[in-house]
C-alpha cells in the first residue's frame, strides 16, 4: 500500500494536471488551522484569482475514514471560510464520494476519479476502478494477539516506541510485534523517526479500522439475573468480589462508559470483563443464570488477555481502556454507535 507521502505527491501532480492554466503553485505541509492540522495546503492562481485547497490524505478512503475527514474539514472551514477542502486517497469509492459531495467538499483519487466544485469551476470524473486494490485483508491485522499491539499504540498515541519496548508492553514476541508494525507501515498508519522509533501517525484511521473489524460477541458472555436493582453499588459489589478472588476485571459497554463520561441515561445492564471462571463470582453475589437477552449482569470472558491492558480506575472501580471500550460499544445494540462517538468526543481526542 502506498505511504501517505507518496499519495500526497501523486495527488498534487493530479491536481496540477486538472488545472493546466493555473500558476503560482505553493504547497504548505502540516498546516496548523485552529485546533486542526491539515496534511497540506495547496495555493494557486487561476484566471487571476487566488485559490486555497485544504487537502487531507486518507490511507484507505473508506467511508469511516472519510467521515472523520469530513469532521476535520468542517472545523477547518470555520477557521478559513474561503478554503476549499479536498480529500485524496488511492481510491475513493461511490459511498465515500457521496459523503464528501453531500457536505460540499471535493476529492481527487489516484485511480482517476474526482469531484471539484468551487466558484464557477466543476470538474467531475467517476466510475474508475481502484488501481491498487489491497491484496492483504485487514482481518489479520486485528487477530487477537495482533490487537495487543494495536491497543498499546492507541492508548499512548504520543509515544515513540522501540520495537522491543512495544513487544514487551503488548506481551507478544519480537517477531509478532515486527509483523504488526510492518503491516501498519504498509498502511502508512505508523512511521519511524531517525532513531527507528515507531510513532502512530493516524490514530483515528487505526481506531476506525479496528472498530470496523471487531465484534464484541467474540467474547464469551455469561449472563445472570440481577439480585437487586442495577446500580453503581451493584457494580462495586462485582468489583469487590472479583478483586477479593485476585481476578482481573474491567467494566465495559454502558457500565464502563458510565464511569468515564457523565450520562443522564439510567444504567439497565452491567457488562464486566472477568478473568477466569465467572461462576464463583455469580454464586457469591447470589446471581442465577439467565439468557443473554434477559440478563442484567453479564460477566465476560475476554477473547484475549490483552483486553485488560490499559485498564483505568474510576471511582474506585476498574474500566476497560478507552480504545477497547470504544470498539466494544461501536456495534452494540441500537445506541452503541452513538455512545461510542460520545466516548470518542468527550474522552479520547482522536
Amino acid at each position: 500500500m502506498l505511504k501517505s507521502s507518496e499519495i500526497r505527491r501523486q495527488a498534487v501532480q493530479r491536481l496540477r494536471e486538472l488545472f493546466p492554466k493555473a500558476q503560482g503553485w505553493e504547497e504548505v505541509a502540516d498546516a496548523r488551522i485552529g485546533s486542526q492540522t491539515a496534511d497540506f495546503l495547496l495555493k494557486f492562481r487561476l484566471s487571476g484569482q487566488e485559490h486555497v485547497f485544504v487537502v487531507e490524505v486518507s490511507s484507505l478512503g473508506q467511508p469511516r475514514q472519510i467521515r472523520a475527514v469530513v469532521t476535520r474539514f468542517e472545523e477547518i472551514k470555520r477557521e478559513i471560510a474561503n478554503a476549499y477542502p479536498v480529500a485524496t486517497a488511492v481510491y475513493i469509492g461511490p459511498q465515500s464520494a457521496r459523503i464528501l459531495k453531500n457536505h460540499g467538499f471535493g476529492y481527487v483519487d489516484l485511480s482517476g476519479n474526482c469531484h471539484l466544485a468551487f466558484e464557477n469551476v466543476l470538474i467531475e470524473k467517476e466510475g474508475k476502478r481502484n488501481v491498487r486494490p489491497s491484496t492483504r485483508p485487514l482481518r489479520s491485522l486485528f487477530a487477537p494477539a495482533a490487537t495487543r499491539v494495536i491497543r498499546v499504540l492507541l492508548e499512548d498515541i504520543g509515544r515513540a516506541w522501540r520495537l522491543e519496548e512495544l513487544g514487551k508492553e503488548a506481551a507478544v514476541s519480537l517477531g509478532h510485534a515486527h509483523n504488526v508494525v510492518k503491516r501498519l507501515e504498509d498502511l502508512a498508519w505508523v512511521a519511524r523517526d531517525g532513531r527507528q522509533r515507531i510513532t502512530l501517525g493516524k490514530p483515528a484511521d487505526l481506531l476506525d479500522a479496528w472498530g470496523d473489524s471487531y465484534t464484541y460477541h467474540g467474547n464469551e458472555i455469561a449472563s445472570y439475573a440481577a439480585p437487586e436493582r442495577v446500580s453503581r453499588r451493584l457494580m462495586a459489589e462485582v468489583g469487590r468480589v472479583a478483586g477479593s478472588e485476585g481476578r482481573r476485571y474491567a467494566f465495559t459497554l454502558a457500565a464502563g462508559l458510565s464511569l468515564v463520561v457523565a450520562s443522564s441515561q439510567r444504567l439497565s445492564t452491567i457488562h464486566c470483563y472477568v478473568e477466569g471462571d465467572p461462576a464463583p463470582i455469580a454464586r457469591t453475589l447470589g446471581m442465577r443464570p439467565a439468557a443473554e437477552d434477559e440478563g442484567a449482569i453479564h460477566l465476560v470472558g475476554p477473547y484475549d488477555p490483552g483486553v485488560f491492558h490499559g485498564t483505568l480506575e474510576k471511582g474506585g472501580l476498574k474500566v476497560a481502556g478507552l480504545p477497547q471500550l470504544y470498539v466494544d460499544l461501536l456495534h452494540y445494540e441500537r445506541r452503541g454507535r452513538e455512545l461510542a462517538e460520545q466516548l470518542r468526543r468527550e474522552a479520547m481526542g482522536y
